[in-house]
C-alpha cells in the first residue's frame, strides 16, 4: 500500500475517531449547528459569508514542509514540520483580496504551508503556537498544507480564512 494511502487512512481514522468523541461529548451542540466540512476544498471571492469561513482537518505526515515549498524558509516565517505529500485544502479565490488571513487553531503547535499565485509561504507561530498568513492575495488557486512537528503525528485542527482584520 502507497505511504500517501497509508497517511490519508490514519489521518481519516483519527478524524472519525476524533468526531465520534466530539460528537458523544457535545451531543446538543452538534445538533444545534452543523460543524465545518473536512478537508474541505474552498472557493471564495469578495465580501464572502459567512466569514470567518472554517474547515477542519488532521495535521501531520511524513514529507518535510521545506520538501513541499522548495525552500526552508519565506518571507512568511520558516517551513518546518511533516505534511502529506497532497495538500489538506484547495483555496480559490475569485478575486484580489487587499487583506485576507488564514489561522489554524489547534490543541497542539501545528505549521502552514501555501502554495499559490505569486509564491510560496510558510509559517509556524502567528498567533502563540498556531500558524497563521495574513496579507494581500491575488486571485487563482492556492494549496494548502497544515503539518505537524514530528513526523507521522496527526493533530485535529480548524483552518479560519476572513477578511475580518
Amino acid at each position: 500500500m502507497p505511504k500517501t494511502l497509508l497517511n490519508r487512512g490514519i489521518k481519516l481514522s483519527f478524524t472519525i475517531i476524533t468526531l465520534l468523541v466530539a460528537s458523544a461529548i457535545n451531543t446538543v451542540a452538534y445538533a444545534q449547528e452543523v460543524p465545518p466540512p473536512i478537508f474541505g476544498d474552498i472557493r471564495v471571492g469578495g465580501k464572502f459569508s459567512p466569514d470567518p469561513l472554517v474547515v477542519r482537518g488532521m495535521s501531520g505526515g511524513s514529507i518535510p514542509a521545506r520538501r513541499v515549498a522548495g525552500r526552508a524558509e519565506t518571507a512568511t516565517g520558516p517551513c518546518t514540520g511533516f505534511v502529506d505529500e497532497e495538500p489538506d485544502h484547495t483555496l480559490e479565490l475569485t478575486t484580489r483580496f487587499d487583506y485576507l488571513k488564514l489561522e489554524v487553531d489547534s490543541p497542539e503547535d501545528t505549521t502552514l504551508v501555501v502554495i499559490g499565485p505569486g509564491g510560496n509561504w510558510c509559517n509556524d507561530e502567528f498567533d502563540g503556537e498556531n500558524p497563521g498568513i495574513v496579507g494581500e492575495w491575488l486571485p487563482g488557486t492556492y494549496k494548502i498544507w497544515i503539518g505537524s512537528y514530528h513526523k507521522n503525528r496527526y493533530l485535529p485542527y480548524t483552518l479560519e480564512i476572513t477578511e475580518a482584520k
